[in-house]
């Protein structure tokens, strides 16, 4: 039986008088990356923050690595993130540095590598993601596409136990976005622990995950994958008719 990566229980957390999360619990477990949904504005994001730590929850518990998160004091919660990974919408490169020097970056300040052990493992992932060649370009100097990508290899080149994807095909073209897909399936193959992938995008989020949370009235709902097509339930079918819609068209054609 797979292990338990992360435990959430009761989470609550409002911005004044807007609840964002209302008593969320549920388990992570170890491999699984869980589909996380839900209209704009909605609070996908502070879910991901309240995990990382960036953000405090008003009531609840989050348990990763034996320790409650909501209980830790700064100096650790600094520790604990080299252990969790946060891939951005945009990338989140540093503009001023190459491809190279960004992947570089967590690896000098976070391992005891040598600069020569760095730079061959910098290639090796660079080589894996499809980036081989792009290690002296800045990132407005490479593609959309492959600043997420390389996004991506930065979030996990300290090889964390949980990945949280911040909507990371957002803007990309339907292509970009199987190809990214493609990716974290690399990554997943690699590395083999779990994350929690937040989208807007049916298609993705079926291709990649097993699970999905809804989160709606800040409540999550779930549903597997496998079961998605079948639902009664309105609010899945709302979220997934348009993906459903698209195959019936297409094999229609």
């Amino acid at each position: 039986m797979a292990e338990t990566l992360l435990k959430v229980r009761r989470l609550s957390k409002k911005f004044g008088d807007n609840v964002v999360l209302q008593d969320v619990s549920f388990d992570l477990t170890e491999g699984e990356i869980l589909g996380l949904m839900g209209p704009s504005g909605v609070g996908k994001s502070v879910l991901l923050k309240l995990i990382i730590g960036l953000t405090r929850a008003d009531e609840g518990e989050i348990w990763f690595h034996g320790k409650d998160l909501m209980r830790q004091p700064e100096r650790e919660l600094s520790r604990i993130r080299t252990k969790i990974g946060y891939v951005f919408q945009n990338g989140a490169l540093f503009d001023s540095l190459t491809v190279e020097e960004n992947l570089s970056y967590p690896l000098q300040r976070h391992s005891s590598m040598s600069e020569e052990d760095i730079r061959w493992e910098v290639n090796r992932r660079l080589k894996i993601f499809g980036l081989d060649g792009k290690n002296a370009l800045y990132p407005d100097e490479i593609s959309g596409g492959m600043r997420k990508r390389a996004g991506m290899l930065r979030a996990t080149m300290l090889s964390p136990r949980l990945v949280l994807f911040d909507e990371p095909t957002s803007g990309l073209d339907p292509i970009n976005v199987e190809n990214f897909i493609l990716q974290i399936g690399k990554f997943r193959s690699q590395i083999g622990h779990g994350g929690i992938f937040v989208a807007h995008d049916p298609a993705a989020v079926m291709a990649l995950c097993e699970r999905v949370a809804i989160l709606w009235e800040g409540r999550l709902r779930f549903v597997n994958v496998s079961e998605v097509a079948k639902s009664t339930d309105p609010l899945v079918k709302s979220f997934f008719r348009l993906q459903y819609s698209k195959e019936i068209h297409g094999q229609a054609s």
